[in-house]
């Protein structure tokens, strides 16, 4: 089973169907307990990034997600999800996010519109990232976000908005994309697939 972590943010159904469309025993999970004993766990977000993150730790799944990436658990962070890897956010500040990757989370460059939202095609840095398998070359996917991950050796794709932008990261099996999968049609359904045979 694949757990969607259910913390009471935004909505997280789109998620899980999607997975479903694409064959993975996925459900929305809001008890630590039962999310604990899953084969992958993924991890939505929308909204704020100060807002997720009180949610997320009133929730009690926070401990769900770090556990799960410290035992090298198959896992998945999405759009606000991924920020909440990071050491925290500008749109928050005082807020500290799990920590899971070093850095703060900043507002897009000047001079772009924000939010993006937009599809928007992936330039891979990393061939070999099963997250992004047979997903064909400057794959197109779907971006709705005004901030985004500072660079750094976990990046396994960035976008072009203004300059280079962070728009997926990767380490061990622990993955995260600032787009969204569940709405980027056939190209996301590859990835959420791509996903959930790591779960298997």
């Amino acid at each position: 089973m694949i757990a969607v972590l259910d913390y009471g943010i935004g909505n997280l159904r789109s998620a899980e169907k999607a997975l479903q469309r694409v064959g993975a025993d996925a459900a929305l999970v809001d008890d630590p307990e039962v999310a604990s004993r899953a084969e992958g766990v993924v991890l939505p977000g929308v909204g704020s990034f100060g807002r997720c993150m009180e949610a997320l730790r009133r929730s009690g799944l926070d401990r769900v997600a770090l556990d799960a990436v410290a035992a090298g658990k198959p896992f998945l962070g999405i759009c606000v999800g991924m920020q909440m890897l990071y050491d925290g956010s500008e749109e928050s500040p005082g807020v500290s996010g799990l920590g899971v990757l070093a850095g703060t989370v900043r507002l897009l460059p000047e001079g772009v519109k924000r939010p993006q939202m937009q599809w928007n095609a992936l330039l891979s840095r990393r061939r070999d990232c099963p997250l992004l398998a047979g997903l064909g070359d400057d794959p197109w996917v779907y971006f709705v976000h005004s901030y985004a991950a500072p660079d750094g050796d976990e990046v396994v794709a960035t976008c072009d908005y203004g300059g280079p932008v962070v728009a997926a990261v990767g380490r061990d099996r622990m993955w995260a994309t600032q787009f969204h999968p569940e709405k980027s049609g056939p190209v996301g359904l590859q990835l959420l697939a791509n996903f959930a045979a790591t779960c298997r």
